[in-house]
């Protein structure tokens, strides 16, 4: 029999389940604050993932993402434990914002300080209750606010382990993309923990093809690590596209932007992604694409001010064959096209 996991105070015996509350700093009214985990302790041996949610408050999909992948049945079997977190920035969450409320960002503040400030406490009480128990991680991220971003994996490659998540995750489009200093994944790098990002979607907005693509991804991973048993492929597996780099494409001047490109567009160089204009139309801006690339990211409000990210584009060696796997994606992840009715009603 393996032994228990802890947290915090709290014991989980192997082959139970258990929900807990992580005590965190009291709201100024002296109303304790907790954060939900939720545990799964497998009887046999395993790697031991966290699943993290909205460590920026307004970013929702991960919360629904860990629902789902929390009802399935295959984890009543287990191997390993399952640490799941779907609300980390819980203080965020409940004021609809991305910052904690000394205006501080969770995921800049890492590994945080015990005596540091609200959010470097708690960064260190995630990072050493959570994070450090762990064996790998999957963080689920949105795009800022007024943002929206393709379902993409985000992760530092040269590590075989990392790649190996990343791909496994079957996301059509991974971005090789260096450690932040102070995020999460630069905290858990250097605790030699292998963690991957999955951005999908727009903050305080459920996007239904976002969540059904996080949830897979993450069962997808749990299959790759063997936690979980491989099952016969339905369908065949997504071999992903590295992005070579990528670069956002900003507003040259204040107006009204009316895009004309969507995400996962393919997109040549010059061509034209949109306008902006004043009210009255008497002055006009085209906005062109640097270079040919595929559309991971764009703004969703017309409003936009001069040097505004207007879209993300990421370049690719085979933009054509991206573009391919793209169309694939979206038509097997769209509930209409469902052969038939899932047990979990979706989102629209």
């Amino acid at each position: 029999m393996r032994e228990p996991f802890i947290i915090g105070n709290v014991s989980i015996k192997a082959g139970t389940q258990e929900a807990i509350e992580l005590s965190i700093p009291a709201l100024y009214t002296h109303n304790p604050m907790s954060c939900p985990v939720y545990v799964i302790h497998g009887k046999k041996p395993g790697p031991i993932l966290f699943l993290s949610g909205a460590i920026h408050g307004d970013e929702i999909n991960g919360v629904e993402i860990i629902r789902r992948v929390l009802n399935r049945k295959s984890l009543k079997q287990v191997r390993g434990t399952i640490v799941a977190v779907p609300v980390v920035n819980i203080l965020g969450f409940i004021s609809q914002t991305r910052y904690l409320p000394d205006r501080r960002d969770l995921n800049r503040s890492f590994p945080g300080s015990e005596k540091g400030s609200l959010a470097a406490r708690m960064a260190h009480l995630f990072l050493t209750e959570i994070v450090s128990k762990c064996s790998h991680g999957i963080d689920l991220h949105t795009a800022a606010i007024h943002r929206d971003n393709f379902p993409q994996i985000r992760a530092e490659l040269d590590n075989p382990e990392i790649d190996r998540m990343a791909r496994a995750f079957n996301a059509p489009v991974i971005v090789n993309t260096p450690v932040a200093e102070g995020t999460l994944r630069d905290a858990a790098s250097k605790l030699k923990i292998p963690v991957i990002v999955y951005e999908a979607g727009e903050a305080l907005r459920f996007s239904e093809v976002a969540i059904r693509a996080g949830v897979n991804g993450v069962v997808s991973v749990m299959r790759e690590l063997e936690m979980i048993p491989k099952v016969k492929a339905r369908r065949k597996d997504i071999d992903p596209f590295v992005a070579r780099s990528s670069y956002w494409v900003r507003a040259a001047k204040s107006g009204i932007l009316r895009a004309a490109k969507s995400l996962g567009e393919k997109v040549e160089s010059n061509e034209v992604l949109g306008i902006i204009s004043d009210p009255f139309g008497s002055s006009e801006e085209t906005v062109v694409a640097n270079g040919e690339g595929i559309i991971i990211g764009r703004t969703n409000i017309p409003l936009v001010n001069e040097g505004e990210a207007l879209f993300h584009i990421a370049k690719f060696k085979d933009a054509e064959s991206v573009q391919e796997i793209v169309e694939v994606f979206q038509d097997e992840m769209d509930p209409a096209t469902d052969e038939k009715p899932s047990t979990e009603p979706a989102i629209v």
